[in-house]
């Protein structure tokens, strides 16, 4: 049998790539209990540094596999609340409360939930010719996968609005200008520059970049007081690590620093 989701560890970055290319990748049960083991895995592993995801074929991810929901087939309605809560939600828990890195590379459309747990990742490149799409409205239903609270933060309400009940597709280019990801990027040096850009982090501090990633994801619900306090804190475990001690003496020492994530 075909693996959903393909891992690879590589000097400290795991790499997920969803599998099943026939159907742009588009999840399935099994698909979404093998991503979920792999960012598990990252959260446990302590020789995971950083995690790279991206997608097999001509897709990033098409969302939903609706084949297993055809109407047509009679019986009672679904439950999709079930469904997130049981697939989609723990996963992107698992992404936002992962303390290491998470670089997403789109390699194709990305639509729907594909589009939404891209953007739950901390850093997205994309090919310039991906596409973005909340293809939500177009089978009545509301975008999902944490898409209202990454659309309206990333953009505003005007754009998360119009995008949500447009469905209208986001080029990569756009969705970079507007800062809903980092970077668009040429089909064929995609790839190259998202295993540079995760090999690189890996080999950072990531206890560093993990609590950075922690309190800029809380700046947003927090009071200035409440971010100082927390800065305070962070910085406190940081200045006690062992990373912190190792970047202070390489400067020092005029040489490239060997951090551990500690």
């Amino acid at each position: 049998m075909t693996e959903t989701v393909l891992s690879a560890l590589t000097e400290g970055v795991l790499r997920l790539t969803l599998n099943r290319p026939e159907k742009l990748n588009s999840f399935n049960e099994e698909m979404h209990l093998a991503l979920r083991a792999g960012l598990q895995r990252a959260h446990d592993d302590l020789g995971v540094r950083a995690v790279l995801l991206t997608g097999s074929g001509r897709g990033f991810c098409a969302g939903q596999d609706l084949g297993d929901r055809d109407p047509r087939k009679g019986g009672p309605a679904p439950d999709l609340g079930q469904t997130l809560d049981a697939f989609y939600n723990p996963t992107l828990r698992l992404i936002r409360t992962l303390e290491k890195p998470v670089i997403c590379a789109v390699n194709g459309v990305a639509a729907g939930a594909g589009a939404n747990i891209a953007f739950a990742c901390d850093i997205v490149l994309a090919a310039k010719s991906a596409r973005f799409i909340q293809a939500f409205s177009k089978i009545g239903l509301v975008p999902d996968a944490g898409g209202t609270w990454s659309l309206s933060r990333a953009l505003g309400e005007p754009r998360a609005k119009a995008l949500a009940m447009t469905a209208e597709p986001l080029t990569a280019e756009k969705a970079a200008d507007w800062g809903l990801i980092w970077k668009a990027i040429d089909d064929e040096t995609l790839m190259p520059e998202a295993e540079a850009l995760a090999a690189s982090l890996a080999a950072g501090p990531t206890l560093g970049l993990g609590l950075t990633k922690c309190l800029i994801q809380q700046a947003a619900t927090n009071s200035l007081d409440a971010q100082l306090d927390l800065e305070r804190d962070c910085q406190r475990q940081a200045g006690r690590s062992a990373d912190y001690a190792e970047g202070v003496t390489a400067f020092l020492e005029k040489r490239k620093p060997e951090f551990r994530g500690q």
